[in-house]
């Protein structure tokens, strides 16, 4: 690191005048070359954002001077989780890493704490909440940095005509732009009112797109419900609490639910959802706006009457399903200075604006500060649609399996527990006792295992 031209006495004294100042560039310009840097990130669908993300880190390369390698490794066919495990596994490759949810804990014995890095970045820009928290620490210490790119969530996205038709209300009047949710509205939006709308927009022939099969886009809305009433599976000292009074709630209230979904929901893959909304054939999914952005470009009848907005609520609250990305340092980078100098230059607000906005606002900031951003408020059509994408007011973001301790959780995410289930509940015949005792079993399974 001496030979890098970025000492930790540097990088921590610049690290800290960022952080005082409210612009700033993370770290001086070096006086000499300061090695090379080798960076994978995620490879992103959306069209021109790459270019943004390689334009900055180029900017930050040439005023540094290193020698700057970039690879875009898309995520299709599980590509940049094979390429972690292996690099992992062979103790060199990138010195910079994107890793999704999980990934950052399962690698964290291998991973440079980056603590000094985070800090810095919520004290200029606030907090990144619990999951995010949750996901990217490991034994008290930051594994990972939060990052925008990649970063979703998966909220409401409705038929704005059909649900004011069948359900009676205006969802553009209860998420409005540019203001808070009206308390009063919001305050009906519960999922008992949901399973209601469902019903009624079931029977007028629109139903609700709601997978519950054993992929992430089903795992994840479905993690959101059991969070909001409460229902845990294991708890975070690792206790299997999944026979409870509120596990039995949820799974009743999903007895409810299923009958007015398609009936082969329980084998939809993540693209079944956006294709039932983007066919004019279906109310309400959860997903982000990647659905809105297919139906603007293939079926613009459709986007016209499409509405993003917050989750339900439930007896512990307004839970909204959550996945944060990451970027990681090796702990054999030879020049983890540089590579804490580029994240942090990158996560500047001016340097994450630009990236939001090249990604059309699907990239949600985790910094609480940084989520006031043009784009989501100006995105049309209809203007204003995709405002209510980022977690705002007493929304929850959360991701499911939580608060088990991530290697158990890993598992109960991965495997589907949750929306299994349902499925023994409301398709195989059993009682919502048997399906409980199905998933006692399973989860201790996964403690043996």
């Amino acid at each position: 690191m001496a030979n890098s031209g970025f000492t930790r006495r540097r990088v921590m004294a610049t690290a800290a005048a960022a952080a005082s100042a409210s612009v700033a560039l993370p770290f001086m310009r070096g006086a000499h070359a300061a090695g090379r840097l080798s960076v994978g990130f995620w490879d992103h669908w959306v069209p021109g954002a790459n270019d943004t993300a390689r334009k900055l880190a180029e900017q930050w390369a040439e005023k540094e001077k290193v020698d700057l390698k970039l690879d875009f490794i898309t995520s299709t066919g599980d590509k940049l989780r094979i390429t972690t495990a292996a690099e992992a596994q062979a103790g060199s490759g990138h010195d910079v890493l994107a890793m999704s949810t999980w990934l950052p804990s399962s690698y964290a014995d291998k991973l440079e704490p980056v603590d000094d890095v985070v800090a810095g970045l919520t004290k200029q820009y606030g907090e990144v909440g619990k999951t995010v928290e949750y996901l990217g620490k490991a034994s008290g210490h930051w594994v990972a940095v939060p990052t925008s790119i990649g970063t979703q969530t998966k909220p409401p996205c409705g038929r704005i005509d059909l649900l004011k038709q069948h359900v009676g209300i205006d969802i553009t009047q209860m998420y409005p732009v540019g203001k808070p949710a009206d308390k009063e509205l919001e305050g009906r939006w519960t999922w008992d009112f949901f399973q209601q709308a469902a019903e009624k927009c079931g029977k007028a022939g629109f139903p609700f797109g709601m997978p519950l099969g054993a992929t992430s886009d089903a795992v994840d809305w479905v993690g959101a419900v059991f969070a909001a009433y409460g229902a845990t599976l294991v708890d975070e000292k690792g206790e299997v609490t999944v026979k409870s009074d509120a596990t039995r709630q949820v799974l009743e209230w999903f007895k409810k639910l299923v009958p007015s979904l398609p009936g082969d929901v329980f084998a939809w893959d993540d693209a079944s959802n956006n294709k039932i909304l983007v066919s004019g054939k279906s109310a309400l999914i959860m997903n982000p706006p990647s659905a809105w952005a297919v139906a603007k470009r293939d079926a613009p009848q459709i986007a016209e009457q499409l509405w993003t907005f917050g989750p339900p609520s439930g007896p512990k609250g307004r839970y909204t399903p959550f996945l944060p990305y990451y970027w990681t340092v090796w702990k054999f980078s030879p020049n983890k200075a540089a590579a804490k100098s580029l994240l942090t230059h990158l996560l500047q607000r001016d340097s994450v604006e630009q990236l939001v906005t090249a990604s059309q606002g699907y990239d949600i900031p985790p910094y609480e500060k940084l989520r006031d951003f043009k784009v989501w408020e100006e995105e049309a059509p209809p203007r204003g649609v995709n405002y209510n994408y980022p977690p705002r007011g007493e929304q929850i973001p959360s991701i499911a399996a939580a608060p088990a301790p991530p290697k158990i959780a890993v598992q109960i995410y991965t495997q589907a527990t949750m929306t299994k289930m349902i499925a023994h509940c409301t398709q195989q015949g059993q009682s919502v006792d048997q399906a409980i005792a199905w998933a006692e079993d399973e989860l201790e399974g996964f403690m043996r295992g």
